[in-house]
């Protein structure tokens, strides 16, 4: 039975709604359809569950309305996609000029009574459906091969699978074979060239001769000893020498201080083609050919992404037939600029979802409208949806007088270390104390790289509180963090990095400590730390490590990535898509992108830069 139907506009404006078992104050699984799907442009799919909800949606963008009925998602009502389009038509046909003049909203006489008969006709069109009868088996082919083969005769059933028998030469050779196939070298010791048995020699108790020395296995399980722990720890090994560390700064790539003295890091700097190659204001922006393209004009002229919209001029309404090549075009192009296959799809479809129905003007070309409405698209889903202001949560942190704890995670060799020593330059500036946690006790020299990042962070700043907290190898990492975080509300350390072993999304016993690690102490941030060079992995990437987090926590209400920073941004020109493809994925913004090797190679990502390079040619 449906639950509940709503009319509405596309600005938030409800027109009409009606409540069968799900109350009108209750709006929470259309509030989730509004903030998960239509807002992050997931509104390709066909259905979404919220709680013990399902509910299905259509647009009329004709006349910017959305149409959503709601029901209890055990009894998968067969019929709304009928009722829906049946409602969006006739709801469209009576007041679609009304709502069209947009001077009032409109009065919907009577459409009470119309969608009350609309639904009863759709329910009984759905109950009068027989469901489909098996079939007999006096009716099937199985009874009839039976009743034909009870039927023959005996002397007409051959048997022609018997295979012949076998001569006696073929048999003898057999019979020898298998003889020596019984006869085991090991049994009765070795023979000597006249046939007899040689005995074997045993050994003779209390002789000298050495003992082949056994290899000891590997231990696995974590568990070593006093000794092997002790040989394997570096970490009081601490030389003292003066250190050099002024060509880990790049002083022309530094932040700035602001009026408040709050040191923010820069700003992403776009490329002068982003900029000229990418502009909404109209269709000359998006025509620019450069020089090497002109020289290959002719050659190239319907290759590109451009060219294609360009030829597509003139249309009036927007269908699914002119939009599917378009969308196509548009699907391949982003895919090169490196997002997942799957999450171009599924921003295509809804992007098109929106654009259906839709009226031009005879002079606005689909080229443009496309581009804009896509532009659009990408900007609501890039833009942060929570606060990414990290210094206003560690003040928040010290009113609390307790530190604030950020976690790094993230896959093999993607920079976890670098970009937390990047960060507790940023924090620096911030004359905050930071105390860094070795929490990889797995990899070799990891903590031997953190103890050398504190050592070049100490001498760039001359009265910065920078410390390591570190245990050695071998130990528990959640442990570790644990007594991490109780030592910096001891020694008065306002931020706590925890550095955490870097780990394959398919290893399960790595992602069940990284859950406990997160389980245990409960970090007032998540960061996922990964390559801006993935496509598809990405997403594959994100989706297991929230997954495990959630699987493996235990608990009610686990937690979740809240952040990512984005490493090795230079390397990529304008293949930008992982930036889209993580924040699709995720739902959570990026917080800084990595840029290089020096401290001050952390940047803030601008929205408007990767949009450009999403979209050029």
């Amino acid at each position: 039975m449906l639950d509940f139907f709503t009319i509405a506009t596309k600005g938030g404006l409800v027109l009409w709604s009606k409540a069968y078992g799900l109350s009108k104050s209750s709006s929470t699984p259309i509030n989730g359809l509004i903030q998960e799907v239509l807002i992050e442009e997931r509104s390709s799919s066909q259905v979404y569950y919220k709680d013990n909800y399902a509910i299905k949606w259509t647009f009329a963008n004709d006349l910017d309305l959305i149409f959503i009925a709601v029901y209890p998602k055990a009894l998968g009502l067969t019929y709304i996609d009928t009722l829906l389009k049946a409602t969006s038509t006739q709801f469209s046909d009576s007041f679609g000029e009304e709502i069209l003049r947009k001077d009032s909203i409109p009065r919907l006489q009577h459409w009470d009574v119309q969608f009350e008969a609309l639904l009863r006709t759709i329910e009984d069109q759905n109950s009068s459906k027989k469901a489909k009868q098996p079939r007999k088996f006096e009716e099937t082919m199985g009874y009839a091969n039976t009743l034909a083969y009870a039927k023959a005769k005996p002397d007409e059933a051959k048997d022609d699978t018997k295979s012949p028998l076998l001569d006696e030469d073929e048999y003898r050779r057999n019979i020898e074979l298998l003889k020596k196939k019984m006869v085991s070298p090991k049994m009765g010791g070795r023979k000597s060239k006249g046939g007899a048995k040689s005995p074997v020699s045993s050994p003779v108790i209390g002789s000298d001769e050495p003992k082949k020395k056994v290899k000891e296995g590997r231990k696995w399980d974590g568990s070593i000893s006093a000794k092997d722990a002790r040989s394997l720890d570096y970490s009081k090994s601490d030389a003292s020498e003066d250190v050099k560390a002024d060509h880990l700064v790049d002083r022309s790539g530094m932040g700035q201080h602001g009026r408040d003295g709050v040191y923010s890091v820069a700003d992403l700097d776009a490329s002068d083609d982003d900029e000229e190659s990418f502009s909404s204001d109209g269709d000359e922006e998006y025509t620019k050919i450069s020089s090497r393209s002109l020289q290959a004009k002719k050659s190239t002229a319907s290759t590109g992404l451009l060219s294609f919209f360009k030829s597509m001029t003139g249309q009036k309404e927007l269908t699914a037939e002119n939009l599917e090549p378009i969308m196509n075009k548009m699907k391949e192009h982003l895919i090169n600029k490196n997002v997942a296959a799957d999450i171009a799809q599924h921003l295509c479809d809804s992007v098109a979802k929106g654009l259906i129905g839709q009226t031009l003007g005879s002079f606005k070309s689909i080229q443009s409208h496309v581009k804009q409405s896509m532009e659009v698209a990408l900007k609501r889903i890039l833009t942060p949806k929570t606060s990414v202001d990290l210094l206003r949560d560690i003040a928040q942190a010290q009113a609390e007088k307790r530190p604030y704890t950020i976690v790094f995670i993230g896959v093999n060799g993607v920079g976890k270390s670098t970009n937390l020593s990047k960060t507790a330059f940023w924090l620096l500036q911030n004359n905050l104390k930071i105390l860094i946690a070795a929490c990889d006790t797995f990899r070799s020299g990891a903590v031997e790289q953190l103890r050398v990042h504190v050592r070049n962070l100490k001498a760039l700043e001359q009265n910065a509180v920078v410390d390591l907290y570190e245990k050695g190898y071998g130990k528990d990492a959640a442990s570790i963090a644990k007594e991490a975080i109780s030592s910096a509300k001891l020694t008065g350390h306002d931020v706590v990095l925890i550095d955490t072993a870097g780990r394959m999304q398919d290893n399960d016993p790595l992602m069940r400590a990284l859950a406990k690690l997160v389980t245990v102490n409960d970090p007032d941030k998540i960061i996922f730390v990964g390559e801006a060079l993935v496509g598809n992995e990405a997403v594959d990437q994100l989706t297991k490590f929230n997954a495990a987090l959630k699987d493996f926590s235990g608990l009610a209400n686990p937690r979740h990535i809240d952040g990512m920073i984005l490493t090795k941004f230079d390397t990529i020109d304008d293949k930008v898509g992982a930036a889209l493809s993580m924040t699709y994925t995720t739902g959570q913004p990026i917080l800084f992108v990595g840029t290089g090797q020096t401290y001050t190679d952390l940047k803030n990502m601008k929205v408007s830069h990767v949009v450009a390079s999403l979209l050029k040619d």
